[in-house]
């Protein structure tokens, strides 16, 4: 019972940094952009974040820090993407590779670096549960936080002005242009809340999930969370179960290996990837129900008139 317990525990935060990740993309995307650099965003983000902390010994100037990083690095793709109207699929890769390639060159003197003591944290009546309680009583504020981010997801798309207008520039972004919405400046705040979304993923990463930093060690953690997206059919419950779901694959690896599971261990760290190939190629069986669910908009440049 007990392993079961730890097993949940580590699912819920390894599940954190995609869910954090795949919402703000899912943001993104209901305006109808997408952003392939998520990768690379989180890891300035997982650099900044870490950095802050061992400077300042402060946790969540270390989450300030990796959102401020996410929303600078998506500030520079939505100018690009939205005023200049370069090539959204482009320039996120662009912004990939050049996250990695920059978080490798700044983030050297930071290999060897340790984060200061943390505060744990806990809450007492959760541990009395049976099973869930230990796996849900002594995990950080941000995982309960992504939990409510989603949950507040559904309400806001659909149950606010602001959020019928977003879900409007992503189905049809002439028609809000014609009546009177600010179609590019709706479309940007949009990419700088999803960066900031994938900073906070970035330095979560970095200060609770594995608190060190090394290069490249959101380890294709973006992709899958851009992934969750079309996995959940853009619906933010869905995007957050798909975390789990992936964060669960990730942890029983490890789970398998201590119970003495007798497989290679390239065949267990393969599968979150394994699943990810798996879970689209299914989906993309029915290309007609995605286009069913998908934003209208998605991926299209816009023109005012």
């Amino acid at each position: 019972m007990q392993s079961y317990a730890l097993l949940i525990g580590a699912t819920l935060s390894a599940g954190t940094v995609l869910a954090l990740a795949a919402l703000g993309l899912l943001i993104n995307e209901k305006a109808g952009i997408v952003n392939l650099g998520a990768e690379g965003m989180m890891l300035c983000a997982a650099l900044a974040g870490f950095a802050t902390v061992v400077h300042t010994a402060n946790p969540w100037l270390g989450f300030a820090a990796g959102m401020a990083a996410g929303a600078l690095l998506a500030a520079l793709f939505g100018l690009l993407v939205i005023w200049l109207n370069t090539n959204q699929y482009a320039t996120g890769l662009a912004l990939s590779l050049f996250g990695a390639g920059f978080s490798a060159f700044a983030g050297i003197t930071y290999v060897q670096a340790r984060l200061p003591e943390l505060p744990r944290y806990g809450i007492a009546w959760l541990a009395d549960m049976a099973l869930l309680g230990p796996a849900l009583s002594g995990q950080h504020p941000l995982v309960y936080l992504s939990m409510l981010l989603a949950a507040g997801l559904v309400w806001f798309s659909c149950r606010t002005r602001a959020g019928l207008v977003l879900r409007a520039v992503g189905e049809s972004p002439e028609s809000a242009h014609a009546l009177g919405y600010p179609v590019r400046r709706i479309r940007l705040a949009a990419v700088l809340a999803g960066g900031a979304l994938c900073g906070l993923a970035g330095a979560y990463a970095a200060i609770v999930y594995t608190p060190l930093w090394v290069e490249g060690m959101i380890a294709g953690r973006g992709w899958i969370a851009l992934a969750l997206t079309t996995f959940a059919t853009w619906r933010p419950a869905r995007v957050l179960l798909g975390a789990y779901l992936f964060g669960g694959v990730t942890m029983l690896q490890f789970h398998l290996q201590a119970s003495g599971v007798q497989l290679p261990s390239q065949w267990l760290s393969m599968l979150p990837y394994l699943a990810t190939i798996v879970v689209l190629a299914l989906i993309s069986r029915n290309p007609a129900w995605i286009r069913a669910n998908m934003p209208a908009a998605l991926g299209k440049p816009f023109h005012p008139g």
